[in-house]
């Protein structure tokens, strides 16, 4: 059965240029679709058209009868006073009917109506409203909202008070709830931390409607979609696959066309060459050859039908690091740090080092930002200090970007960025970061987010840094644009401290992971990925444990350990595995040396390899019995 069916659809919002240019496809019930393309593509005009909000110019744009169709990005007005709590329970609109109907159907039969019809109608109403879930809501509403860290405190605020992005993430939840049988969602996860995102694809992955999405996070294409609908200049290209699949087809595809064109133009220029030759000969007084110049420079013409395949150009930009002497970078003592008598956290040491890459993750709240803000100075902690190293020359990228003159335009707020700087030399910067030709006469008012971080980047760039931090830097950024600032932090080798969701970005750079979680921060000196695995072995053995002691019968509860006993366990873990690989480094260095023991000077470089390495085992040692001390094992 088919849910989406577009046909021939044509949309322009400008004279001669069509957004939107005789799109058609169709989208088969319970398929999975990403939709892609670059912002401005004209991809949340294509959901508007689904959903009527806009009109074609030309085609249509078809919903299957009797199917309920929600949309993420439209956020409805609700009545003045509506909580939280009153939109997402608005999502049982239908069953609040049902529940008022029957009661008037009670009443009706208390009052002694016995007609055999209400009460076959009183059956009825109740089966349907059992079938939807009617007497399980308040556990539907609790699991929505602790899914997508809607806390209890922000269900009973004012809906009307929250952010963008808290409402966006309250209306998903509202969508969640209700009865649809077809989502389409308009980048989801860009308001969502790392636990909320991971449990919205869990949830559509039970999900047994159809899914249509517009999304730049990789890691959800890939989980999600089952099928790519490409808009690029106006049209449809398709792909059966997830986004992994996409990336290497399209670059097949593109590799393909390239070679027919190369295989083409080879040929044109050997006909032309003849062509010439034959013209030539018809100049001299061979008359006959003269038609045969003019009728292969017609075959010519025709052979002409393979355009030349481009790529979307890349920012061709990087940032300049400044030389850096000394280990620390950065150290953080005692720090604590509260709003409204609530705390963030408190009593937190952490030492950064020269050229580490550091991934700040947490859930939405913990206070990854603000740590940001504090190390840059834009705010004070409650106690404890910061230091920075003597030479440390930082940079910072915020999550929401400012402009002290946002009506200036591009090319002015560059200029008074960098004084001194020509303004050929600034519209020669700017157009490394794609912005080029009058664009950068535009008011940075007018700038989309994404273009806004750009820009900033674009100023930040050209500075020598060398601690570069960063918050939320893919955030509103299409695909190409995230990959070009990959490719920008790549090319850095100074520190780097991050905040993100991205968890494509997070597993590519972070070599080290500060995780915010229940007023602390905890320090996982490895990368993501072994970050995940071991979070995993931990969530594991939570929900054995109670398996286990139920076996071994009711024993006396251990007191419950304190948070900082908590987070000297986790460190512990973490510990024996650094020792663990050490020793098993040390003796392959042993056996290295006895290899070499022909060779002296080699000999002596693995001496003091080995020497250095006992010394480090040494240091985790001494760690290591610190500890299980603080972790009273």
């Amino acid at each position: 059965m088919i849910d989406i069916q577009v046909e021939g659809l044509i949309k322009s919002f400008e004279i001669g240029k069509n957004v939107l240019d005789g799109i058609t496809f169709q989208i088969d019930q319970g398929e999975r679709v990403g939709l892609l393309g670059r912002n401005g593509a004209g991809k949340s005009t294509l959901f508007r058209i689904l959903t009527g909000e806009l009109e074609p110019d030309e085609g249509q744009a078809i919903i299957a009868s009797g199917r309920r169709v929600g949309l993420i990005s439209q956020i409805p007005v609700y009545p003045a006073g509506y909580t939280v709590e009153d939109v997402l329970r608005s999502a049982f609109a239908r069953l609040r009917k049902l529940g008022e109907e029957m009661e008037s159907l009670t009443e009706r039969m208390a009052a002694g109506e016995n007609d055999p019809a209400l009460l076959r109608r009183y059956d009825t109403l109740s089966a349907r409203f059992e079938a939807f879930g009617g007497y399980d809501t308040d556990v539907a509403v609790d699991k929505v909202a602790n899914g997508l860290s809607i806390s209890k405190e922000m269900r009973e605020r004012l809906f009307d008070a929250l952010s963008g992005g808290e409402k966006t993430r309250v209306n998903l939840g509202r969508l969640i709830l209700e009865d649809t049988d077809i989502l389409l969602l308009d980048e989801p996860t860009n308001h969502l931390d790392l636990h909320a995102t991971e449990w919205l694809e869990d949830y559509i992955a039970r999900f047994r409607g159809t899914v249509l999405t517009i999304s730049h996070d990789r890691y959800f294409l890939d989980r999600i979609v089952t099928r790519i609908i490409e808009i690029e200049d106006g049209k449809p290209n398709f792909y059966s696959g997830n986004y992994s699949f996409y990336a290497v087809e399209k670059e097949r595809r593109y590799q393909e066309r390239m070679k027919q064109y190369e295989k083409e133009q080879a040929k044109i220029r050997q006909l032309e060459k003849a062509a010439d030759q034959l013209r030539l000969w018809a100049f001299q007084g061979m008359d006959k050859t003269y038609r045969r110049a003019i009728s292969m420079e017609k075959r010519i013409e025709r052979m002409r039908t393979t355009a030349k395949p481009t790529k979307a150009k890349k920012m061709d930009a990087r940032f300049s690091s400044a030389e850096f002497h000394g280990d620390e970078v950065l150290a953080l003592k005692g720090l604590t740090k509260g709003f409204d008598g609530r705390t963030l956290f408190e009593g937190i040491n952490l030492r950064m080092e020269g050229g580490e890459r550091i991934g700040l993750i947490g859930d939405n709240g913990t206070g990854k930002s603000t740590l940001l803000k504090m190390i840059v100075g834009e705010e004070n902690p409650d106690a404890g200090r910061i230091r920075q190293g003597p030479q440390v020359r930082p940079a910072y990228l915020p999550q929401i970007v400012h402009f002290d003159h946002p009506e200036w335009s591009i090319l002015d707020n560059m200029l008074a960025a960098k004084r001194g700087l020509s303004p050929q030399s600034a519209r020669n910067r700017l157009a490394a970061y794609d912005f080029r030709g009058e664009d950068v006469f535009k008011p940075v008012s007018v700038l989309s987010g994404g273009e806004q971080s750009r820009l900033r980047l674009c100023m930040l760039m050209d500075d020598e840094i060398n601690l570069l931090i960063l918050d939320e830097p893919t955030n509103h950024l299409d695909i190409a644009s995230r990959e070009w600032i990959e490719e920008a932090v790549e090319s850095y080798d100074g520190a780097l401290l991050f905040v993100s969701h991205d968890r494509y970005f997070i597993n590519r750079f972070a070599t080290r992971i500060w995780e915010i979680a229940d007023g602390t921060v905890t320090d996982y000196p490895m990368g993501f990925t072994q970050y995940r695995e071991l979070k995993a072995r931990e969530e594991a053995e939570k929900q054995s444990a109670p398996a286990a002691k139920k076996e071994k019968g009711p024993q006396q509860e251990k007191p419950r350990a304190g948070r900082a006993q908590q987070q000297a366990k986790r460190q512990l873990t973490i510990c024996q595995r650094e020792m663990d690989k050490l020793e098993e480094a040390i003796r392959q260095k042993e056996a290295e040396m006895e290899a070499a023991a022909c060779d002296y000077e080699r000999y002596g470089v693995l001496y003091a390899e080995k020497e250095a390495m006992d010394e480090e085992l040494l240091a985790l040692m001494e760690r290591w019995e610190q500890l299980s001390e603080e972790a009273g094992e």
